[in-house]
């Protein structure tokens, strides 16, 4: 995959360059942020070099991952990162995390619409999934926000710190946000399996 740039009214999304490490590596302090995603704790200037340098390009460059920096218009501050990573055929998840200072401003659910349509459009993804270990209400609150529908708990899913913890699962289609589907859908009638 070619490395994308996406815009909103108000946002500028770009593929993670190296001019971002330092931005990165403050951004990535919030203890919210090592708490709840699966960045390293405690975070290092290498680890957002690594970040940067090496796994986002790689990501792109093999077709695993799709990770970008979202700022406020062209040249203002990194306000978030999203991530799309290959899970199956067809199958993607969706990641991100918000810088603290620019929380609560709904910049995250904006980002998290714009590379959802493009996973449908333009990747090809026939399902989107969302997943947060339990607890997470931040996480929760966007992807609901922006269209993901829950789905209920994996037991046992998030593996951090030594310890298995639970995580919570949604899920977004195409149709979900009224677009055509890549591939006919049958969605399954009458009571549980």
């Amino acid at each position: 995959m070619e490395p994308t740039t996406l815009n909103t009214a108000r946002l500028h999304l770009r593929p993670f360059v190296p001019a971002d490490e330092e931005e990165v590596y403050t951004a990535v302090q919030d203890p919210e942020i090592q708490r709840w995603t699966m960045v390293p704790s405690p975070y290092s200037r290498e680890h957002a070099r690594g970040f940067v340098l090496e796994t986002v390009p790689a990501g792109w460059r093999e077709d695993t991952a799709y990770s970008f920096a979202v700022r406020l218009g062209q040249d203002g501050p990194l306000v978030a990162a999203v991530g799309v990573h290959v899970r199956g055929q067809g199958s993607y998840e969706i990641g991100y995390w918000a810088a603290k200072e620019h929380r609560g401003h709904g910049y995250m659910a904006e980002a998290v619409a714009a590379v959802s349509r493009w996973a449908f459009t333009e990747v090809g993804a026939v399902r989107l999934e969302w997943r947060a270990e339990v607890g997470n209400t931040g996480s929760r609150a966007v992807a609901e926000k922006t269209g993901f529908r829950f789905e209920g708990v994996l037991r046992g899913a998030v593996l951090r710190g030594g310890t298995a913890r639970d995580s919570w699962i949604g899920a977004l289609l195409p149709s979900d946000l009224g677009l055509a589907p890549s591939l006919p859908y049958l969605p399954a009638v009458g009571g549980p399996a």
